[in-house]
């Protein structure tokens, strides 16, 4: 098996990088004045008082006008509870934090949104709902981060309906929208249509409930099985949450009774893996249909890794690591989402802002190859083409 070219000794040892940096600077984040230059006495006192009072008596007047005059025009909230943080599971909100911190600074870096990360330290999903209702007035936006499934979509559909602005869980939808768009350049290379393929998606929790529900928004003809740890998910196991159940009823996947992953994968043409690491084999693969797309997406480890699956005969291959081609990470979409959002004054991002969004980012690769189904990070006006989807 290939082995994690994380462990070459020339490699850089990013966790001690972390450490440096992270302690140097106090963390990532700060906050700066929009004002160009030193602020003069005159200045001062129209930023503050006495000036300020009239500003205040404006907004209180007309509270649509928050956005005219304060920075929520361009602000985002970055909001966890630390129990469902990228690998690391339940590790609470002190040590979502950094994360909280990370996001912020990708909001920033690619988009130049301003950010607040933001931890709580709550005991239920009707305590979270109701702390960020309250400080829902501050912000521009929400993004939803690191929430464990199933109380996440509760609390973003809560969210989305009680609260004027909008409200965005990116490890479901970002995840589910960068995955499309993977998808739908590989099937041009496949030469395969979506609406034909049978699909499997190993791992159903936010992302995959997330991905499953926008691909058959987009390939309605699309056959899903969802796999879990327990195999592939069926009414007959009587303990699935109400969210996979709902799935299954919906007939967004496939009720698949005492089916493996391995079992699955025979004939698949897809296979997207949001689980744990190594679970996908060489020979699960090679059993596939000719020509599969396999999403190893699992973090830092993927499912399986890129060489082992192309010697099986994968035709297209991502994982969600940058040092393998097509890197499948939400980065490409929730900056120019919230860009879009918070620029367009919309309210609410709906299944057709991700589905846009989706086709915005498979278009900007001009001509997609098996090692380029998605675009990088760092392709100059990315967030732009995403953002004028957004409306």
């Amino acid at each position: 098996m290939t082995t994690d070219t994380t462990a070459n000794s020339s490699a850089p040892d990013y966790n001690e990088v972390a450490v440096q940096l992270h302690r140097k600077f106090g963390g990532k984040m700060a906050t700066t004045l929009k004002h160009d230059g030193e602020v003069t006495r005159h200045e001062l006192s129209a930023y503050y008082t006495p000036g300020v009072g009239h500003i205040s008596s404006l907004v209180a007047d007309d509270p649509s006008r928050l956005r005219e005059f304060t920075w929520t025009n361009n602000l985002v909230a970055v909001i966890s509870d630390g129990s469902a943080v990228l690998g690391l599971g339940d590790i609470g909100p002190a040590g979502a934090m950094p994360v909280m911190e990370g996001k912020a600074l990708l909001f920033k870096h690619f988009a130049g949104l301003d950010s607040v990360p933001i931890v709580l330290d709550c005991d239920s999903t009707e305590e979270i709902i109701e702390t960020i209702q309250r400080i829902a007035l501050s912000f521009g936006a929400i993004n939803l981060e690191d929430f464990a499934a199933p109380q996440c979509f509760e609390i973003e559909d809560t969210l989305i309906d009680t609260l004027p602005i909008p409200v965005f869980h990116d490890d479901q939808h970002g995840t589910a929208i960068v995955v499309l768009a993977a998808l739908i350049n590989a099937c041009k290379i496949v030469d395969k249509d979506m609406n034909d393929m049978r699909m499997v998606i190993a791992g159903i929790g936010a992302a995959g409930t997330a991905t499953a529900k926008l691909i058959k928004e987009y390939a309605p003809g699309a056959s899903i099985i969802g796999t879990g740890r327990g195999g592939a998910l069926s009414l007959e196991d009587l303990s699935l949450n109400a969210a996979k159940q709902a799935l299954l009823k919906d007939e967004i996947l496939i009720d698949a009774p005492n089916m493996s992953l391995a079992d699955a994968m025979v004939g698949a043409d897809v296979v997207i893996g949001l689980s744990a690491p190594g679970i996908i084999t060489p020979d699960m693969v090679a059993s596939m249909a000719k020509d599969p797309i396999v999403m190893a997406l699992s973090n830092p480890i993927p499912e399986i890794y890129p060489d082992d699956a192309l010697v099986a005969g994968a035709a297209v291959v991502c994982t969600g690591r940058s040092d393998f081609p097509n890197q499948v990470n939400n980065a490409l979409a929730f900056p120019g989402i919230f860009r879009g959002a918070l620029d367009n004054n919309v309210a609410k991002i709906t299944t057709e802002h991700k589905l846009a969004a989706a086709k915005a980012l498979a278009n900007f690769v001009d001509q997609p190859n098996p090692d380029k189904v998605i675009p990088s990070i760092f392709e100059e006006g990315l967030s732009d083409a995403v953002a004028k989807v957004i409306t």
